[in-house]
Order: C-alpha cells, then sequence, then structure tokens
C-alpha cells in the first residue's frame, strides 16, 4: 500500500463529510440532543426513584432499627424480669429449704426422744416384769410353805381328832354297851326277848 492511496482516500472522505448538509448535521445533533435528554429524564426519573426508594428503605431501615430497640428493650425487661423472679423464686426456695430443714432438726429431735422414751418404758416394763415375776415367785413360795403349813396343821388335827374319836369312840362303845346291856336287862325283867324287838 502506498502512502498515496492512502492519503488521497482521506482526502475522499473529507470530501464526503463535507458535502453532507449543515441541515442533516442539525437534524441529527438534534435527535442526539433529544435522545441524551430522554436518557437524562429517564435517569433523573431513575435517579428519583432511586432516591424515593433510598428514602423508603432509610425510614424502612429507622423503623426496624426501632422495632429492634423496642425488642431489645423488651428482652432486656424480660431478662430482668426472669432474673428478678427466679431470685425471688431462689429465696423463697431458700427459706423453705431452712424451714424444712429445721422442722427435720425438730423432728429428729422428737424421734430420739420419743426412742428414748421407748427403751425407758421398755426397761422399766422389763424391770416391772422382773419384779412382778419375783413377787409372784416369793407369793408362790410363801403359799407352798403355807399350804405344807396348814397340811402338816390339817394332819395333826385330824390326827388328834381321830384319837379323840378313838378315844371317844371306845368310851361311847362301853357306855353304848353298858346302856345296851342295860335295855337288855330291862327288856328281859319284862319278859321281852330283845332279839325279836
Amino acid at each position: 500500500m502506498p502512502p498515496t492511496k492512502k492519503g488521497k482516500e482521506k482526502r475522499a472522505g473529507k470530501k464526503k463529510q463535507k458535502s453532507v448538509p449543515d441541515e442533516e448535521k442539525y437534524r441529527k445533533t438534534t435527535l442526539e440532543v433529544g435522545t441524551l435528554k430522554q436518557h437524562l429524564v429517564l435517569r433523573r426519573d431513575m435517579a428519583r426513584q432511586a432516591m424515593a426508594d433510598s428514602e423508603g428503605l432509610k425510614q424502612r431501615l429507622a423503623a426496624l432499627e426501632k422495632e429492634l430497640e423496642e425488642a431489645r428493650g423488651d428482652k432486656k425487661d424480660i431478662y430482668e424480669e426472669m432474673i428478678r423472679r427466679y431470685q425471688q423464686l431462689q429465696r423463697q426456695t431458700d427459706t423453705r429449704i431452712q424451714r424444712l430443714e429445721a422442722e427435720r432438726q425438730n423432728l429428729q429431735e422428737q424421734l430420739a426422744a420419743c426412742q428414748k422414751d421407748v427403751q425407758q418404758s421398755q426397761a422399766d416394763k422389763v424391770k416391772t416384769l422382773e419384779e412382778k415375776d419375783k413377787a409372784i415367785a416369793e407369793m408362790q413360795r410363801k403359799v407352798d410353805e403355807m399350804e405344807t403349813e396348814y397340811e402338816k396343821i390339817l394332819h395333826g388335827s385330824l390326827d388328834r381328832v381321830l384319837s379323840k374319836l378313838q378315844t371317844a369312840k371306845f368310851s361311847w362303845e362301853k357306855e353304848a354297851t353298858s346302856v345296851h346291856q342295860e335295855y337288855k336287862d330291862r327288856l328281859k325283867e319284862f319278859g321281852l326277848n330283845p332279839l325279836e324287838i
């Protein structure tokens, strides 16, 4: 490609551009300006829409932040209320534990006293039973001694009574024989047979 041809082509292009009328240039420029204006209007509308959306988003963000703060405040209030209730329940539980512990200790003391009383009662009962058994054994021994003594006395008395009865029997038999003989003799005096009567 020779340089002369390039120069000629350039000149030819310049000639063609110079040949375009100004009116067409004006029309093109006007068209471009209109298009740019429409672009600007669209961009301005988009910018306004973006600004409005941005404002709405800012308001929405502010509302959400406010809600978040309120939720945080509510959460803090709830947390503090829960802590307060927990501490109150803890105090009540501690009080109840102390009361139950005191009651347990009191009941243990009562139980120990009752067990001591029961042991003492059992010891007293055993002692009383031993004393009772001793008294019964002593009384039984005395009864046995008395029985033996009474038996001796009774046998002695009966022996004396028998001896007296024997003595009396002999005397009565003698007397009865003599009375009998006397009546026999009297009956014979009257002429009666005593065997027939």
